[in-house]
């Protein structure tokens, strides 16, 4: 018999929570009916137990820890993890020590997230900083793109961490493609960038010998969908920035073009002849569909959902849960740090 995976998910935290969660979840539930998963649930029995009992298909895949405390959204990190030890976010991440859970999932505030699992996981042995990764649409499939905005500053030693981590998160996503690692640079060529980028580029080329990903190179800004790297690295900073305008940008697409093709009935009536080319556009640019940031660098997966996504994002968040621990990732990046110690090893002796 396989392994079910175990998923822990805060259930309380977040706009709109619990419902949005319990239906994020119910609509997992329909999208997955292969039965190889189990739900550890954390929020208040007395709020989501009738909500629970109330859809068919969760029966037999959950147990319900009933947590009466919840982290508001508001309070800052050292306040909330004062006050919410016992809280649903706290008790969702604690659950991959106590109980053996795979992998854990909340829509709350991420800094506190951060800083909780930080405290429960503790960091991997040689790893200096975690780093926040998402997903990112390209031509081809998807990018991995870290870090976004757990590490303002970095040096040399965490954008390789970086890499092999993303390479890591990458490849127990999409198993069937090779990782490409790219560093994002205000130019392709490899004069171009900081002292920081160009000593990065260098050990990243060797690191390319040892199997874990391709190194691309450098990649500016406007190449991050192109498709021909599909592991971008960068500093939280820089990284933040990129996806706040990536996100902007989409959003004023979608808007402006909703309103040209309402301006007027001749572009009402136009409409009917590319619906489906339309819907298709929409869906490319719905960030719902990928709701999910990782922290890598822990002693165990922690995932971030966006706090005001729906049920439908918050859905597409336990897809990413369900994946990077069917994958395996933990061992991958274990194994991936390993080749740097390796490495370093190597050069010590020489």
């Amino acid at each position: 018999m396989t392994e079910k995976v175990k998923i822990s998910i805060d259930l309380m935290s977040g706009e709109n929570s619990p419902n949005k969660t319990i239906e994020g979840i119910d609509l997992f539930l329909r999208r997955n009916k292969n039965n190889d998963y189990f739900f550890y649930l954390f929020g208040d029995k007395n709020i989501v137990e009738t909500k629970i009992n109330m859809l068919k298909n969760f029966k037999d895949k959950y147990k319900l820890i009933d947590t009466k405390i919840i982290v508001s959204d508001d309070l800052p990190a050292l306040s909330a993890i004062k006050k919410g030890k016992n809280s649903s976010m706290w008790k969702s991440i604690e659950s991959q020590i106590l109980s053996d859970s795979d992998v854990s999932l909340s829509a709350g505030n991420t800094g506190v997230l951060l800083v909780m699992s930080k405290m429960i996981l503790k960091t991997l042995k040689d790893v200096d900083k975690p780093a926040l990764a998402g997903l990112w649409p390209n031509k081809k499939n998807m990018n991995v793109v870290l870090d976004l905005g757990a590490n303002i500053e970095c040096n040399e030693k965490n954008l390789i961490d970086f890499s092999e981590m993303g390479s890591a998160l990458f490849q127990s996503l999409y198993p069937n493609e090779k990782p490409k690692v790219a560093l994002l640079n205000i130019g392709s060529e490899e004069i171009k960038g900081t002292e920081l980028l160009k000593n990065t580029f260098a050990k990243l080329k060797i690191l390319d010998s040892l199997g874990d990903f391709e190194f691309s190179g450098y990649i500016e800004g406007n190449q991050i969908t192109n498709g021909k790297s599909n592991v971008i690295v960068t500093d939280g900073f820089t990284g933040n920035v990129a996806l706040k305008t990536a996100e902007g940008t989409a959003n004023f697409l979608t808007e402006n073009l909703k309103k040209s093709l309402s301006s007027n009935l001749f572009a009402k009536f136009s409409t009917l002849f590319s619906f489906f080319a339309l819907k298709k556009f929409k869906e490319k640019l719905d960030p719902r569909k990928y709701n999910g940031a990782i922290f890598l660098g822990l002693n165990g997966p922690v995932v971030k959902s966006h706090g005001s996504t729906d049920a439908l994002g918050f859905s597409y968040s336990i897809e990413v849960c369900y994946k990077i621990a069917k994958g395996n990732m933990m061992k991958k990046i274990k194994d991936n740090l390993n080749h740097i110690k390796k490495i370093n090893d190597e050069k010590r002796e020489y």
